[in-house]
């Protein structure tokens, strides 16, 4: 068995990914195919006895689509640049559209000519033919293996057209320039809803490519003799040697010869907390070495290093997701053959109908019935119901911080029954803090703090800076250490104000001969919660412990308890240990976790879960949860995580607040229901006008019409209540914001007072409103304007010699 991914390019809805399983699944060989709308991606498992790899792809040529190269800057090039040949379709087709609509208002208009009917043939071949021959070829692919899609759709209706202005040009009956009118809107129309598709999914390759530009190009090699020397990663063997200085990337996945340091693996665990490495310890590349300088030995290259795996298991994820059909598609899976039906009975009742009724037939009349239900059955608002619904939701969604990055996710978030949620950066804030604080009876707290802030505060270690900022906080002035010493992953000690300071953990305070009392339950406590204990001695005694964790974000309780009453189930999956993932699970109450559970592994546990017929969505912020965020049904990455997890993302929540999620699922819901209204608008007019057409009564410019209403009425469903919403809502907030002062100004006595007032004011303020009481001696100034205040209208008034009191 053998196992094929691909990079597709040309797929435009589901019946694209339905006809590829249909013409690839069904040859003897193949055991599985796997087809990936959203990313263009298809996997195939075969076996290489029965079928071979180029008859696979050959299948995928002949339906009409292009096979990406396998490099992936490559393929996001070839991506781009058929954006850029759609694009320019789109461009040709505008221009030849307006030039027939500029015939077609003439012609209304009552400026009638010859050659109106031959230009507009001219234009109608161009169009199809040209910037919309593409469409023809994939029509074409799909028809002879019995699919029936939009594309047919479109082409039944434009050939209609042509058709039926060729008849036009030796028969009155039909209206020529109008029949090839339609042909030239309804292709560009199709180029623009192609185009659009293509636009949404250019982005596909962009998370893996940032992924390997993780990984440094070079590393410093070192030879026999201990000679380093600068080569690119290419030119590295297994077995060879490295030398990694503090703050690098690590370049190379590797086993640790010599050295210590502190670091940081959040790329494979999540944890911002650094791991303290030394000899025989591994690392990955990709990964961040802080404090120390590290000799390693290469043990992985290429496709075998971490990185690489990684990249391959977010691309299988991509192709292994689950397939949503879009709304729209299932309708048309009825609609196409529906308006084909309505066809084939035109012309059958102005033929063999007729015979039977009176023993006549009319050949013409029922052409013509059928070229309008073809013209009439393109639903022009179809392609604009679901985009412009996501736009109207997006708009929504962005209100509350929240990104919708596809279709997909607007579709499937009402359905979702599983949330999946990292711990680290996701229901936890994603770095340590103080947490409690225990000092010894001769100890002051004050004198603790300041001492550890002045210790740590020439240590980069995220624990370190952690105790920093909590003695910061705590308004303690930090004194300069006189000499300071650093043991990398185990602790420090410094001379401060003429005493002796050691901190960190409590086997390097043992070590130094510092006495940690046995019976201390303060520290188990905090042990069994997940929590990091250090301590710190001053003149070789014990003079207190921190506490130190990553905290709960302030709304994680208040999110996990709503999506709970929402009847959604909740999983903790975290590549943190299994302790501390009990104890964050057990403060927000999730009952299922999963802990240790390395970034392949977490898009395999998605799949499990799909598998028993579940939804799920995944929620995460690291590098680590990439490969599950493309797995999942709807993946959510939190804004402040990393590049590489918000391009694996269909939803991002910008920022740290983690309520967004809620919304996002109640604003996917109500954007569903906008989609399902949208699509009764749109097919309405359709509905209606392809019975009719069957009479063959209706003249194509009907078409037109339908499209115009039907697009008219999808726009204004779309954004009409939120347009009147949001003036609503700014009026409050005018409202709101309007103030009243009044003033009794007692040197008012006159009507020329009150002009001189009422002109001053008014000519050094804008969008104030004056009312003045001559008999009562009072001004009232009403102002929105937020540099008008109670200070700059005294002044006003007292410049012109009034003296108000408020």
């Amino acid at each position: 068995m053998q196992t094929l991914q691909l990079h597709i390019g040309g797929m435009a809805c589901s019946f694209c990914a339905q006809s590829i399983d249909k013409a690839i699944g069904q040859r003897e060989g193949v055991k599985k195919v796997n087809v990936s709308l959203a990313h263009e991606q298809v996997l195939i498992e075969y076996d290489s006895g029965d079928i071979k790899e180029p008859n696979l792809k050959q299948i995928l040529l002949d339906l009409g689509y292009t096979i990406r190269d396998p490099d992936k800057v490559k393929a996001f090039q070839e991506q781009q640049q058929e954006l850029k040949t759609h694009r320019n379709r789109l461009l040709v087709a505008f221009g030849l559209t307006l030039a027939a609509l500029v015939i077609m208002i003439m012609m209304w208009s009552g400026v009638m000519a010859w050659w109106h009917p031959w230009a507009t043939f001219v234009l109608a071949l161009a169009t199809m033919f040209g910037p919309g021959w593409y469409i023809k070829k994939k029509a074409w692919q799909s028809l002879r293996r019995g699919i029936l899609n939009q594309h047919n759709l479109l082409e039944f209706g434009a050939f209609s057209g042509l058709i039926g202005g060729i008849a036009g040009l030796y028969n009155p009956a039909f209206p020529a320039t109008e029949f090839f009118g339609v042909s030239v809107f309804i292709t560009t129309y199709h180029i623009l809803s192609g185009w659009s598709a293509n636009k949404v999914r250019a982005r596909a390759s962009e998370s893996v490519r940032k992924l390997l530009d993780l990984q440094p190009d070079t590393a410093r090699r070192v030879d026999e003799d201990g000679n380093e020397r600068e080569v690119e990663i290419d030119q590295l063997d297994i077995g060879d040697q490295v030398r990694i200085r503090p703050g690098e990337n690590i370049p190379v996945d590797g086993e640790i010869l010599e050295g210590r340091s502190g670091v940081d693996e959040s790329i494979v665990t999540g944890e911002s907390i650094p791991m303290e490495k030394g000899g025989g310890d591994t690392i990955v590349g990709g990964s961040i070495n802080q404090t120390g300088t590290l000799l390693v030995q290469v043990t992985a290259l290429g496709d075998d290093s971490f990185l690489n795996q990684i990249a391959r298991h977010i691309e299988e994820a991509r192709a292994m997701k689950p397939g949503i059909i879009q709304l729209v598609d299932r309708v048309l899976k009825y609609y196409v053959p529906g308006v084909v039906g309505f066809a084939i009975v035109s012309i059958l009742m102005w033929t063999l109908g007729l015979w039977l009724i009176t023993g006549q037939t009319n050949l013409p009349r029922g052409i013509f019935a059928m070229l309008d239900v073809f013209v009439l059955g393109y639903p022009c608002a179809l392609g604009m119901a679901t985009p412009l619904a996501m736009i109207r939701g997006g708009g929504m969604a962005a209100d509350r911080g929240i990104l919708m990055r596809s279709g997909e996710a607007f579709q499937i978030m009402k359905d979702i029954d599983t949330v999946v949620l990292d711990k680290t950066g996701t229901l936890t804030i994603g770095e340590p803090k103080v947490v409690d604080v225990l000092t010894t009876e001769q100890t002051r707290q004050n004198d603790f703090l300041r001492l550890a802030g002045a210790a740590e505060q020439h240590s980069e270690h995220p624990l370190a800076q952690a105790v920093v900022n909590y003695a910061k906080n705590e308004g303690e002035s930090l004194p300069e250490a006189e000499e300071f010493d650093s043991t990398t992953g185990k602790g420090i000690r410094a001379d401060i104000e003429g005493q002796t300071v050691i901190l960190g953990s409590l086997e390097y305070l043992e070590q130094q001969s510092v006495e940690i009392p046995a019976d201390t339950s303060w520290i188990s406590d905090h042990e069994d919660q997940g929590h990091t204990v250090i301590a710190m001695a001053t003149g070789g005694r014990l003079s207190g412990l921190f506490a130190l964790a990553d905290t709960l974000k302030a709304d994680a309780n208040e999110t996990v308890g709503r999506l709970k009453d929402q009847d959604r189930n909740l999983v903790l999956l975290t590549g943190d240990n299994e302790r501390t993932a009990r104890a964050i699970a057990e403060q927000v109450g999730i009952e299922q976790i999963e802990a240790r559970v390395q970034p392949d592994q977490k898009a395999e546990r998605i799949r499990d879960i799909q598998e028993q017929d579940k939804r799920v969505a995944m929620v995460g912020d690291g590098i680590n949860d990439a490969p599950a965020l493309t797995q999942a049904d709807v993946g959510m990455a939190i804004g402040t995580g990393t590049d590489i997890a918000i391009e694996s993302a269909d939803v991002i929540l910008m920022g740290e607040r983690l309520y967004a999620l809620v919304e996002a699922f109640e604003i996917g819901g109500n954007s569903f229901r906008k989609t399902k209204q949208n699509l009764l608008l749109a097919f309405s007019f359709n509905g209606i006008g392809v019975p009719l057409a069957t009479t063959g009564l209706l003249y194509p410019v009907w078409a037109m019409i339908a499209m115009v209403a039907s697009v008219t009425a999808v726009l204004a469903n779309s954004f009409w209540g939120r347009l009147i919403s949001k003036a609503s809502k700014y009026r409050e907030e005018q409202k709101e914001q309007q103030q009243t002062i009044t003033y009794r100004v007692p040197n008012m006595h006159c009507e020329h007072c009150v002009e001189t007032i009422n002109k001053t004011l008014t000519q050094r303020f804008e969008n104030i409103k004056i009312q003045t009481d001559l008999e009562q001696h009072e001004v009232t100034v009403a102002f929105t304007n937020g540099n008008v205040n109670d200070s700059s209208l005294r002044e006003a008034l007292v410049e012109i010699g009034f003296k108000p009191e408020k």
